[in-house]
Order: structure tokens, then sequence, then C-alpha cells
């Protein structure tokens, strides 16, 4: 039967090179982000929706949605966060479970949740994976590679889960905070182990 796996990680944690990985060992890699993404292309009801919450200002000229416009109107304010999250979230949660559906019943399926601690969905999946680093290196890696200041970062990282809450809720770690090659050691460890747990659930 399908293996569920929950990958999530604070921003700047590089959790999307695990999940790459994770993609290239053989996982189906369901990402919410991408899929967040998809929902509110022109001509989405997603986006007509957020239109109406939010107004056209949060349009660019081309019609597509202004994602730094929204941001600074959501940031901060955890109320029109909500008021994003309720027009989003279902329809990534149902966009997710058409493409758990479709996996051969064999799969490792992993999604790629940002924000899964957050939202409590721990209880959706076989296990969670976290990618954790320590957050001054969240820090510098936001500040390099992202073009923040680390006062945005700091309050990018502040906005999220806290480190031990998304470490409460982990089955197994996966600690980024080396070097690349020390990071395909543990994906590869973690793909052996995955393999494992999908072999011995029950159906299999």
């Amino acid at each position: 039967m399908v293996l569920r796996v929950g990958l999530t990680g604070g921003i700047g944690s590089g959790k999307s090179e695990v999940s790459r990985r994770l993609a290239a060992q053989g996982a189906v890699l369901i990402d919410a982000d991408q899929i967040s993404r998809e929902m509110v292309e022109p001509g989405t009801s997603g986006l007509a929706e957020i239109v109406t919450e939010f107004g056209p200002d949060v349009l660019l000229a081309d019609g597509s949605l202004n994602r730094p416009r929204l941001g600074e109107i959501i940031f901060g304010d955890p109320a029109m966060r909500e008021k994003l999250n309720a027009i989003v979230h279902p329809r990534v949660r149902a966009r997710s479970q058409e493409l758990e559906d479709a996996a051969e019943e064999s799969a490792i399926v992993v999604q790629d949740v940002p924000l899964l601690t957050e939202n409590n969905l721990v209880s959706l999946f076989d296990l969670v994976v976290v990618v954790d680093v320590p957050p001054r290196l969240q820090l510098d890696r936001l500040v390099k590679n992202r073009d923040m200041t680390r006062e945005q970062a700091k309050s990018r990282i502040e906005a999220q889960a806290s480190r031990a809450d998304r470490l409460a809720i982990a089955s197994i770690v996966i600690d980024n905070s080396g070097s690349l090659a020390e990071l395909d050691r543990q994906v590869g460890d973690l793909w052996t182990e995955l393999r494992r747990r999908q072999q011995l659930a029950p159906g299999s």
C-alpha cells in the first residue's frame, strides 16, 4: 500500500534539496507550494476569489497575482493570512489528494508541505520527516541566497512554527547543516528506511 510521508522544514532549511533527492530516488513528490501557485494562476477560481477578498491591487498588469503585494497585506496580519489560507488551502488539499490517489499502490508518496506543523496536518501522514538547521544558519542562508535583510529574514523565521515545535512532530530528522555530500548520505539512508517501512506496511 502507499506510504504517505509528510516532509517539512523551516524557511531556509533546504527542504527543496531533500525533496529533489527523494524524487530522484523514486518517490512520488507532491509539492504544496507548486500546487498553491497553480491554484491562483490567471483564469482560476482561486485567483478570482483572492481579488474579491483583497481587491484588484493584488494583480499585476498582465492579470497574474502580485505576490509581493499580497505578501505585504498578509504578512504580520493573522486575520488577513487566515482569509488567504481559507481560499488556497482547501484547493491545495483537494489537488494533493487527487495526485496521491493516482499513485501506484506500492508508491512512496512524499508531500512537501512547508506549513505542516502550523496547520496540524500530522495525522494525514504515516510519518513526518523534518529538515532541520539551526536558526543562525537559516538566517545566514536567507540573507545570502534570497536577498533579504537580516531583519526581514528574522521576521520570516519568527512567523513560522518554532524549531522545537517542528522537531516535536518529527518521525525522522534530516540535519541539513552540513555539506551536500552529507545530505546525500542522509537522504540515501532515509530512502532505505522509507522502503523498509513501505514493505512492512499492512497490505504490502
